[in-house]
C-alpha cells in the first residue's frame, strides 16, 4: 500500500471530537498512543504513521525482561508490540479511521532482542477488503534486516459501534419468539 501522508491534524483535538466530524488518523493516533493502560506501562510510542502503516518503538526497560539471567525482553511485550504496530496501521489504512479487532496473529520469533537496545515494529496493510484487513509487520533493533520477529495479522473493520436505542425484537438470543 502507498506510504501516503496522514491527512494533518485539525487544531485542537478536544474540540474537532465535539463537533460532530470524523477523526483525523493522526487524531485517532494521539488517541491511541498510549492511551490503554497497558501501552503506557509499556512506553510504546508512534514513530510514524502514513495510511495503511505505522512504525512504533518500545523502550528497553529492565522490567520488561522475561530472562533475567540474559536480560531478554519476555515475549509476550514484542507480542504486543506487534499488535499495536498492526492494529495502528490497519486504523490509519481508512479515512475516515474505525475501530477494529484482531482476529488473527502469527509470530515467528526469529532471534531474542539485544539488550539495552529499544524494539521497532514496521506494520503495513497487504490487503483489504470491506472489512477485513491483512497485514505483514517486522520487529527489529538496530537494522530492519535483522528481524527479532516477524508476523501476519488480520484485522476486522467493525466501525463506530453505534448502539441501537429501544427495545430489542425478535425473542431471545436463539432466535425464537417466547412461548
Amino acid at each position: 500500500m502507498a506510504e501516503d501522508p496522514v491527512t494533518p491534524p485539525r487544531p485542537g483535538l478536544k474540540n474537532s471530537l465535539a463537533d460532530g466530524k470524523p477523526p483525523t488518523t493522526e487524531e485517532m493516533i494521539r488517541l491511541i498512543s498510549g492511551s490503554t493502560p497497558h501501552s503506557r506501562e509499556l512506553g510504546l510510542e508512534v514513530v510514524h504513521s502514513a495510511r495503511g502503516m505505522a512504525i512504533m518503538r518500545l523502550p528497553w526497560h529492565e522490567r520488561l525482561v522475561g530472562n533475567p539471567d540474559e536480560l531478554v525482553l519476555h515475549g509476550g511485550v514484542v507480542t504486543t508490540l506487534l499488535d499495536s504496530v498492526c492494529g495502528m496501521a490497519t486504523m490509519s489504512a481508512r479515512q475516515p479511521p474505525e475501530r477494529i479487532v484482531t482476529l488473527d496473529l502469527r509470530i515467528d520469533y526469529q532471534r531474542p532482542a539485544t539488550p539495552h537496545l529499544d524494539l521497532f515494529a514496521r506494520a503495513e496493510v497487504t490487503k483489504m477488503t470491506r472489512t477485513i484487513a491483512f497485514l505483514s509487520a517486522v520487529a527489529y533493533q538496530d537494522d530492519p534486516k535483522d528481524t527479532v520477529a516477524l508476523a501476519t495479522g488480520t484485522f476486522m473493520f467493525v466501525g463506530s459501534r453505534k448502539k441501537k436505542s429501544g427495545p430489542r425484537t425478535g425473542g431471545d438470543a436463539g432466535g425464537k419468539k417466547p412461548a
